[in-house]
């Protein structure tokens, strides 16, 4: 009786397990390639590259015939341009795009004032440069950021131009 409750609970526990590991398997990249609309290209590339430091990889076209069809936009072309944290394949794309008009709706002051993505958390290995190059491009810091989370690593909390929140967390130094 004791063998076959063993047998069981270890073929119950393989079939979980193997259930668990098919539902993840739909997935042909463990990466979230995000895409962002912003109101002026130019101000959002400054802020991501020369503030927060991403790189560019890469830009494409959608174009209007592809975005209607595709009901993405309503017949609008746009250029996307591809940021990442590093230049590598293993990094996520942070994909902006830009229409040229400002947001239709009120800024928001905190996540909550609004729904959809309301920010992005950035792991850093120092905030110290990225402190220095936000003060140059006078970007306001939230809240009492950067506010210090354990013995190894702070919180800095900014808007990005189009008021995206961008949490950085690291160390100082």
């Amino acid at each position: 009786m004791k063998v076959n409750l063993i047998k069981v609970f270890t073929i119950g526990c393989g079939v979980l397990l193997s259930s668990m590991a098919f539902s993840q398997s739909n997935f042909r990249s463990p990466q979230i390639g995000m895409g962002v609309v912003v109101s002026d290209m130019e101000r959002a590339l400054d802020f991501y590259v020369n503030g927060i430091g991403m790189v560019k990889t890469g830009k494409f076209t959608i174009g209007g015939e592809f975005g209607k069809r595709g009901g993405l936009t309503g017949g609008d072309s746009v250029q996307v341009q591809i940021l990442k944290l590093e230049n590598s394949p293993q990094a996520s794309d942070w994909k902006l795009m830009s229409f040229g008009r400002k947001a239709a709706h009120a800024k928001p002051k905190f996540i909550q004032d609004d729904t959809g993505v309301q920010y992005i958390t950035i792991q850093v290995k120092s905030l110290k440069g990225i402190i220095e190059r936000l003060k140059e491009r006078k970007v306001a810091f939230l809240g009492s950021s950067p506010t210090p989370l354990n013995k190894d690593a702070h919180f800095l909390l900014v808007q990005d131009p189009d008021d995206t929140f961008v949490e950085l967390i690291g160390p100082l130094d």
